[in-house]
């Protein structure tokens, strides 16, 4: 297994993206923290598919949004394990698809918080145990929205886009404490957020699109698991600093 005996900490790791990421880490051999926001029920049914296949695992509440909460959320998981090779800054939601000038401000500050500054706060608490290690990874778990820009997605699209300058930033800063930094560009993907997204957007179940996608299908929240495992194995030991696209080379 390619992450053997290393522990990561996935944001929002209960369900959608956070959770396929969680489980492929742990198929690869990792102890596995998450945290989630409201959903108990949730958290507990992936806490206990990840023991399923005899890993480790702590589930908190946190909000990523609130500052004590991730200090404790992080400190709770070093109690716990000892120690964090990889954080995956993964919790996110979706605008509500309104043009600039029907957009709140708050709507602004909620996407920029829980994305942007959610994100910092997890890095920033989980520094220090990373740089203890031989090798650290952090991934940031971004969009193609920032790449594109469509029409009615300013709030999601510079929350992205402020989220991968963070990681940017920070692969430089990081460089020299043997820390990979690396963002992943998702497309659309078949989470209860993309499923949201499209039946809003398209008034159709998100299944009734996969023959027009790349491939003849939906990317899975699994796709991502599986490039953040290669991403943090010694296969990506030598890729940092970059925004790597799963989108299925779909045309935008």
């Amino acid at each position: 297994m390619k992450l053997s005996g290393k522990v990561a900490f996935v944001t929002g790791g209960d369900r959608g993206i956070g959770k396929g990421i969680a489980l492929a880490l742990a198929r690869e051999g990792a102890d596995i923290a998450f945290n989630y926001r409201r959903d108990a029920q949730s958290a507990a049914a992936t806490v206990k598919e990840i023991e399923s296949l005899g890993r480790k695992v702590l589930s908190l509440q946190a909000d990523v949004t609130e500052y004590e909460q991730v200090r404790s959320a992080v400190s709770n998981a070093l109690d716990k394990f000892g120690k964090l090779d990889i954080l995956v800054n993964n919790a996110g939601i979706a605008s509500r698809g309104r043009h600039v000038i029907d957009t709140e401000a708050e709507e602004m500050e909620r996407l920029f918080n829980i994305h942007v500054m959610g994100a910092f706060y997890f890095t920033k608490e989980c520094l220090p145990a990373l740089r203890k290690q031989s090798r650290g990874d952090i991934i940031f778990i971004s969009s193609v929205g920032p790449h594109y820009c469509m029409a009615g997605h300013a709030p999601y699209a510079v929350a992205k886009g402020g989220l991968e300058c963070l990681a940017s930033c920070l692969a430089k800063e990081e460089l020299a404490h043997n820390i990979r930094v690396n963002s992943i560009a998702c497309g659309l993907v078949e989470s209860d957020m993309g499923a949201r997204l499209v039946k809003g957007g398209m008034g159709i179940d998100i299944r009734d699109i996969a023959a027009g996608m790349p491939f003849g299908r939906v990317c899975q929240p699994e796709d991502v698991g599986n490039l953040c495992a290669f991403l943090c194995s010694e296969e990506g030991a030598y890729i940092s600093g970059h925004v790597v696209f799963m989108d299925g080379g779909a045309p935008h």
